[in-house]
């Protein structure tokens, strides 16, 4: 499993709640269609966390690079009902740091052969 990760804010005046809404709202319509296993949406606590990192956390788990390809070409099409639901999410966001981590150890992984 690889997961995608989002760290951000909200650009000033934006509501949270409607701004979970419309996450929410996007990140089924890319679940229903196939391009991600499942989503997560997690927010800083306490004001703990490294300022540069967000408020926000966003989690996005792909079976693969293919399925995470999958789900950036249809929001990168910028037609249709996914444009609208993408333009929703992504005109509230503000500085934004994405990271790609994998489950680890891989599932084909293998030890003993390694020569280094």
């Amino acid at each position: 499993m690889d997961i995608y990760h989002g760290f951000f804010n909200l650009k000033p005046n934006v509501d949270d709640m409607a701004f979970a809404d419309d996450l929410q709202d996007f990140m089924e319509h890319l679940k229903s269609n196939r391009k991600i296993e499942s989503w997560r949406l997690m927010r800083r606590k306490l004001g703990l966390g490294p300022k540069e990192m967000g408020e926000f956390h966003l989690m996005i788990e792909v079976e693969g690079m293919a399925q995470l390809d999958e789900a950036f070409s249809l929001a990168a099409a910028r037609t249709g009902e996914t444009e609208t639901k993408h333009f929703s999410v992504n005109s509230k966001i503000d500085s934004v740091t994405f990271a790609l981590y994998r489950d680890f150890p891989d599932p084909v992984r293998q030890t003993g052969e390694e020569l280094f």
